[in-house]
């Protein structure tokens, strides 16, 4: 989603993409997919510390991605040390046992490969993208890091200046700075562990200890916890054996029980004004509850959002910026700090815009309305139309370096237990038809159900 693109390197070390490709893999033997369906190989098992493996060969470079996923996001951080989550991502690169700081970093460039990491609502993550020569490496790597961090306090302050700075640079100091991912689900959620500053209060960031780092590695970056997934061009047996050569010593831990995050229903529409001195023109953001992950209508929110927000023929578009001319450009989607698929609670449906000084927020609502209400006379040509489009970015997720691709198989193995769950989600789409389209509509795109946030620039005193 083009918002999360610009965004993500606020929350990247270095800076997260999915590269966009089509590829297919292997059908899986005994299943039935569609005419037109491929199936993703996925061997899934754990090991005897419950690390949850995703094996999930593709041959067509000489290439592999091995990712490793953390059930811990800025969700569930600590109560006043909020941005914990995300300092910790940058702590995992200040060296391990055998891999002093950076290390790890010099480690896969200078074997010709790539990496990162980010911190998102419901996991960390890391991946490398490296030559199919280099796997055995890369699981060495990861697997040192797993089993202890070099956690000392000039590690600690560094960082916390580094997040400090990139809170600065990204929201303080930025115009439209956290408008809208970070702002609205603050503004449009009410209990804490969805609604609090994830990127940190600065307060919060200084006043973390080297005893909360170290209680917070021992505790959610353990096997138990976490997925790995190796994605292109290796051999199972080989995979399998350096995984338990170097992963299944690491012990696990007892987990803390998670938090409710549940969010109470929203009886009436919510509104905000934020003042922006460094803004030049007004911005408006509008979110709309989302239903419950796996449903029926989950999927069909999956395809309004084609047929409201996504690509120039979508109504929002038609309507704001070929039509009425307000702006230049509609942003959105089903999360913003990635896709509909990888996140594990309370979501929102959003858009947002930047529009001209001449225009009124009410006017910008009342367009919105208009889009939503046409819904009402949705056909199936529209949902065809839909779901070919999420079919095309399903297909450009999945494919290219591996990166894509690991991150649903890791996901669903995280969330679901299932990271089959890949080969599934065409045949879920294919179930939404024009009434079940309706039926959400008329559930959740209600006034009742939504927030709207918009900036007001406001020149320096």
């Amino acid at each position: 989603m083009k918002h999360f693109r610009s965004s993500a390197s606020a929350w990247c070390c270095l800076g997260l993409g999915i590269f966009l490709f089509a590829c297919a893999g292997d059908k899986k033997q005994g299943e039935a997919p569609g005419e037109d369906a491929f199936s993703i190989p996925a061997d899934y098992y754990k090991l005897g510390n419950g690390l949850k493996v995703v094996l999930s060969q593709d041959k067509t470079t000489p290439t592999v991605t091995v990712a490793v996923y953390y059930n811990i996001g800025f969700r569930i951080e600590p109560r006043n040390r909020t941005g914990f989550a995300h300092l910790f991502e940058h702590m995992m690169f200040q060296g391990s046992a055998n891999l002093g700081k950076m290390e790890f970093v010099r480690l896969v460039q200078q074997n010709g490969g790539v990496l990162n990491g980010s911190t998102r609502f419901d996991f960390t993550n890391y991946f490398e993208v490296m030559p199919a020569h280099k796997l055995e490496t890369a699981l060495w790597a990861e697997a040192d890091r797993m089993k202890g961090l070099e956690i000392t306090q000039d590690n600690l302050t560094n960082q916390q200046g580094v997040v400090k700075n990139e809170v600065k640079v990204n929201v303080l100091n930025q115009p439209y700075g956290g408008f809208p991912w970070l702002d609205m689900p603050q503004f449009a959620n009410e209990n804490w562990y969805n609604a609090h500053n994830f990127y940190g209060d600065l307060a919060d960031l200084d006043s973390a200890k080297l005893e909360d780092v170290d209680n917070f590695f021992k505790t959610y970056y353990s096997p138990n916890n976490a997925a790995l997934v190796v994605v292109g061009d290796f051999e199972i047996a080989d995979a399998r054996k350096w995984i338990t050569q170097y992963f299944d010593s690491i012990p696990p831990v007892t987990l803390p029980p998670k938090p409710d995050l549940a969010e109470p229903k929203q009886e009436k529409e919510k509104r905000k004004v934020k003042e922006d001195k460094l803004a030049n023109k007004p911005a408006l953001a509008v979110a709309y509850k989302m239903p419950e992950r796996n449903t029926p209508e989950y999927y069909a929110m999956g395809v309004i959002d084609q047929i409201l927000l996504q690509g120039q023929d979508s109504k929002l578009n038609t309507k704001l910026v070929q039509e009425k001319g307000y702006t230049s450009n509609v942003s959105g989607g089903i999360n913003y700090l990635g896709n509909m698929f990888n996140y594990n609670g309370p979501m929102v449906w959003m858009a947002d815009l930047v529009y001209d000084q001449t225009v009124s927020a009410d006017s910008i609502i009342s367009v919105f309305d208009e889009a939503v209400a046409e819904l009402s006379a949705v056909t199936q040509e529209d949902t065809d139309l839909a779901i070919i489009k999420l079919r095309s970015d399903f297909y450009n997720t999945i494919g290219g370096n591996g990166v894509g691709r690991a991150d649903l198989l890791a996901v669903f193995a995280l969330f679901d237990d299932d990271p089959s769950r890949i080969n599934k989600l065409e045949a879920e789409f294919r179930k939404v038809t024009p009434d079940l389209i309706k039926k959400t509509a008329a559930v959740y795109l209600l006034p009742a159900n939504r927030s709207i946030l918009i900036v007001d620039p406001k020149a320096p005193q």
